[in-house]
């Protein structure tokens, strides 16, 4: 997982009665896929042409997985009221100011060797909107996230980060996950690409 992250300095507000986190709904599809397509895609530059398509499909996925409602599947948005609103595509479905999303599903494990009927909580897709960051938003995702994954029966999360995303994982660090293993890809390594860390964090 890749993003930019969100350390929250002292003198910010630590109460986050600003902030309202809330299971996202099919209204708020087009803000989600706003932010996630403005985090971990550029819109200048020689792609950039590209960016709306990209953020069609986003926002498609998004839609699917929350038309689905798999039982062990949510996908949270953070809401600030103070947020001054830039675009019309950061409007959640009340009207509020998308800062920021998070996913949580269960998935299979895909260990070959290993039980076919093991299954893992695993985080995808945390994005706060920029001019949102360094607010303990990301944090909050988070935490959120771990409340889900302890009340659907489960004691471990997971993620990925990428190795040269250090703010990042000195977030995670910070909250407690800690080093499973470094997903090592001969791909990755062959043409100097980052290598992604898998995480852990055991909720107790």
């Amino acid at each position: 997982m890749s993003f930019s992250t969100d350390h929250q300095p002292a003198e910010d507000r630590q109460s986050h009665n600003y902030l309202q986190i809330r299971a996202a709904e099919l209204e708020d599809v087009s803000a989600i896929a706003e932010i996630l397509a403005d985090s971990f895609h550029a819109k200048d530059g020689l792609l950039g042409w590209a960016y709306p398509l990209l953020r069609l499909g986003i926002a498609e996925d998004v839609r699917n997985r929350l038309h689905t409602k798999a039982p062990h599947h949510k996908c949270l948005v953070a809401l600030d009221s103070t947020a001054k609103v830039e675009t019309a595509g950061n409007l959640c479905s009340g009207g509020e100011t998308l800062a920021g999303t998070l996913e949580i599903a269960v998935r299979p494990s895909t260990i070959p060797w290993g039980n076919s009927h093991l299954r893992y909580p695993y985080l995808s897709n945390l994005a706060v909107r920029p001019k949102s960051r360094r607010q303990g938003i990301a944090a909050q995702l988070l935490l959120s996230c771990e409340q889900a994954v302890l009340e659907w029966g489960f004691h471990d999360i997971y993620l990925h980060v990428l190795e040269n995303n250090y703010q990042a994982r000195q977030l995670y660090f910070k909250l407690g996950y800690r080093l499973h293993r470094v997903d090592n890809s001969w791909s990755n390594r062959m043409f100097g690409r980052p290598q992604q860390i898998l995480l852990s964090k055991h909720l107790p």
